[in-house]
């Protein structure tokens, strides 16, 4: 996943020191120091400063170019941005009372300034006297991208709506914010709030090792007695996976699947007023109202309008048509589980509770592994340098310890330089899931890479976040191997951030990219986990040090598409449930946004949903992620990783090596990563492929290129 902080802005670099950290834009941001009370004031001087900027941009009297107004104006707003993004920054892995206080205080009044400024008709006159002016035939690419991104978020923003209209979408936009805000406020409350305490070790039966150990240390930390598990997914999961005693898994599962909702406190898993249900019915309302104040029959026309795909329409066609090729596939998967179950467990009917643990069960028999023995190859070290070493290899650039003020003391800084040693980047990477810290895994741009006017260079900086198991027992922390593909994902996001060439702050890395396609290259990136050459140079048992054996790798790819038909349908039902909600869906009529997801899944899973489900309450993506109208582009960007990866299989077999081809990396290099989004994303795949994409790879990558009975 990808999170923005910032808005198009750039900067001119002389940042002083200052007494408020938040001011000092002289280097990295001085974690160490920033506290909550800092906040406020710093955002009281970059607001003022930003909005002086925009008056004097469109001042009658200020020339209409792109010094004078584009420049002049990113110069100003860039370091609001910048210091706004670090307070978001913070407040997703750091949280405190003060620092959430402090962040929604400060929320409305950012809020307000960038729905002003997309307002601004002054300004957008401003932008398009720009482009009708003769000086325009003369600008650079990137830029007239820049500004042509800017007239259509100008118009998005409601530019040219009535101005007495101006105040109501400016009120739509700030409640947006702050009901997103409390949303995902609710989810991190209601998932700290659950902790199960077995008591005995019958309620062990099954589980990890290191899992156990864990679950030991946590309840020590807690001052209680026993073995203490939580809904951080590092802690649930194995339960849902491992766990012998139903009952645990039960009781787990119906907390889990109800955060955040009305049924929160009767299963033990938050509070009523933790319940999202009402978020989700208004900001679906006030989406709805901003749609057809802009002219659109819907949100989702409005989301796809930056978008690859062109109408809902279309992405309803793409879905169906995956959907159809996939569910022969799911059925033959349920019918295997469930028959598995009832023959081998005495399950003869399958519970939510129970799908997990059987699916692992049934791995371990077919494939004669589990994903536990896996995990021990896997210590961090071990990854984190394997995972460098393809980078390294692919894209010519060396990855070396840093040192920098972080916000954890399990955060690591590392910097990225070219062969000859010139910095081209940095990135912070934090693993391991914490109290107070946001659920998932996400990139986020620190700063973006920018050519400043007096010609010196601002490199970019990124943020890795993950929420992984932390080392227990004295041991390293050890890596499942979807850990594995999830820390490969971040990296691949992080690499488009940070790679590029691009010196127009408005399209470098990640800025300007179409929603759609910026899946592509942490998708793509995760392939080369499947790799035997990858692999075996990444891995070291944690106890013994020696590499993954061949034959467990083997059973490993054997079981690569293991139930891939039910993963694809599970993520079908969430794109389909997050477009239906935006174009069709009447927040205001007799269904609830809940009862829409039941009539969802049952169309196109196969797998029944739990009664007591309210999987959408907890659904941050759309409602809390920027993915609004958009989650649909995981499987979109997937059909292009997909076909970008099969020219690295091409290379492979045309040369009888590996798929760590160095020509073919630096290809994607420079058609991909290099030109962020100064190009459509489409001339940018065309470009390395030498064609449109096809979805032929990502079905045989599944394992559905044939019958399944086959």
């Amino acid at each position: 996943m990808v999170s923005h902080t910032s808005d198009s802005s750039s900067s001119n670099g002389k940042g002083v020191q200052s007494d408020n950290p938040l001011l000092d834009f002289s280097g990295l941001p001085r974690f160490g120091d920033i506290r909550p009370a800092h906040i406020t004031p710093a955002l009281d001087i970059l607001l003022e400063k930003a909005q002086a900027a925009i008056d004097h941009a469109t001042d009658p009297a200020t020339p209409a170019n792109w010094a004078d107004v584009v420049e002049a104006t990113e110069a100003a707003t860039e370091p609001l941005s910048r210091a706004w993004g670090i307070v978001g920054h913070l407040n997703a892995v750091a949280d405190t009372p003060e620092l959430r206080a402090a962040y929604g205080e400060n929320l409305p009044r950012v809020t307000e300034f960038w729905s002003s400024v997309g307002q601004n008709l002054a300004l957008f006159e401003k932008y398009k006297a720009i482009v009708a002016s003769p000086a325009y035939a003369g600008l650079s690419d990137e830029r007239k991208k820049i500004l042509q991104n800017a007239l259509r978020d100008f118009r998005l923003s409601g530019a040219e709506l009535p101005e007495d209209q101006k105040p109501r979408f400016s009120e739509l936009q700030e409640r947006q914010a702050a009901l997103a805000k409390s949303f995902s406020d609710h989810v991190l409350d209601a998932t700290n709030a659950y902790a199960y305490v077995a008591k005995t070790e019958s309620e062990l039966e099954g589980l990890p090792g290191d899992v156990v150990q864990a679950a030991r240390e946590a309840a020590q930390e807690a001052g209680i007695d026993g073995w203490k598990f939580t809904l951080h997914f590092p802690s649930y999961f194995p339960v849902m996976q491992y766990a012998a005693h139903r009952p645990m898994r039960e009781t787990m599962y119906r907390a889990y699947v109800t955060r955040a909702s009305e049924l929160g406190a009767t299963y033990g898993g938050g509070k009523v007023e933790w319940d999202n249900t009402e978020n989700v019915a208004e900001l679906l309302k006030l989406r709805q109202e901003e749609a057809r104040m802009l002219g659109y029959r819907n949100f989702g026309e409005v989301s796809l309008v930056p978008k690859m795909a062109d109408t809902p329409e279309q992405v309803a066609t793409f879905l169906e048509d995956l959907a159809k090729r996939a569910r022969p596939y799911a059925e033959k998967d349920w019918a295997e589980l469930r028959a598995f179950a009832a023959e081998e467990l005495g399950l003869t009917e399958l519970a939510p509770w129970d799908v997990a643990f059987a699916g692992e069960r049934l791995r371990e028999k077919r494939y004669a592994f589990s994903e536990n023995e896996v995990k021990q190859y896997f210590p961090e070290q071990a990854v984190t340098d394997g995972l460098f070493k393809v980078a390294q290899t692919l894209f010519g650039v060396k990855i070396r310890r840093d040192e920098a003020a972080v916000w954890h003391p399990d955060v690591r800084f590392f910097r990225v330089e070219d062969e000859a040693g010139t910095l081209r980047a940095q990135f912070y990477l934090d693993l391991y899931a914490r109290e107070g810290k946001r659920g998932g895994a996400w990139m986020d741009d620190a700063r973006s890479r920018h050519k400043r006017s007096d010609g010196s260079l601002q490199t970019p900086v990124a943020y890795l976040t993950c929420n992984f198991s932390a080392p227990v027992g004295g041991k390293s922390a050890c890596f499942t191997h979807d850990e594995v593909i999830t820390l490969f994902h971040e990296f691949g996001h992080g690499l488009h951030h940070m790679l590029t060439r691009v010196d127009e702050l408005g399209v470098s890395g990640i800025n300007g990219v179409e929603w759609d396609a910026v899946e592509l290259p942490s998708q793509f990136l995760e392939n080369f986990c499947w790799e035997w050459d990858v692999l075996a140079d990444m891995s070291s048992h944690v106890d013994t040090g020696e590499k993954l054996p061949r034959e467990l790798f083997d059973k490993m790819i054997a079981a690569k598409n293991f139930q891939s038909g039910l993963a694809t349908l599970r993520q079908i039902v969430f794109s389909m449930y997050d477009m239906r909600l935006h174009t069709s869906f009447d927040p205001q009529g007799p269904q609830s946004a809940n009862e829409l997801a039941r009539e969802i899944n049952e169309r196109y899973h196969v797998i029944p949903q739990a009664s007591f489900s309210r999987w959408p309450n907890t659904f941050s993506h759309i409602f809390a992620g920027g993915y609004a109208a958009g989650y649909y582009s995981y499987k979109w960007a997937e059909v292009l990783s997909a076909d970008a990866y099969a020219a690295f299989e091409d290379a492979a077999k045309a040369a009888e090596g590996s798929v760590l081809d160095a020509e073919t990396g630096t290809r994607y290099r420079q058609e991909i990563l290099e030109v962020g989004g100064s190009r459509p994303a489409m001339e940018s795949f065309k470009a390395f492929r030498g064609r449109t994409p096809t979805i032929d790879a990502l079905l045989r990558h599944n394992g559905m290129a044939e019958s399944p009975a086959n």
